[in-house]
């Protein structure tokens, strides 16, 4: 079974976390002020097309795993 590792935030040592706050702060500004841009019917395609993508990646992570246990089980 897979170890549980704690994820370390990059420059977590390196940057002030008020400023790191601010950051995100800044990032969930920028993604609001996007979305009010385009059409709620485009943020859902936008969603829609992205979760195509990851299942799209997989099938193809899937289809590997596949022909790796039936190559191991020719050996």
């Amino acid at each position: 079974m897979a170890e549980k590792t704690t994820r370390r935030k990059p420059f977590e040592d390196k940057i002030p976390e008020e400023t790191r706050e601010h950051m995100r702060a800044a990032r969930e500004e920028m993604r609001e002020s996007i979305k009010g841009l385009f059409p709620p019917e485009f943020i859902e395609h936008r969603r829609n097309a992205r979760k195509e993508m990851l299942l799209a990646w997989r099938s193809m992570i899937d289809h590997a795993l596949e022909h790796m246990e039936e190559k191991s089980k020719k050996a």
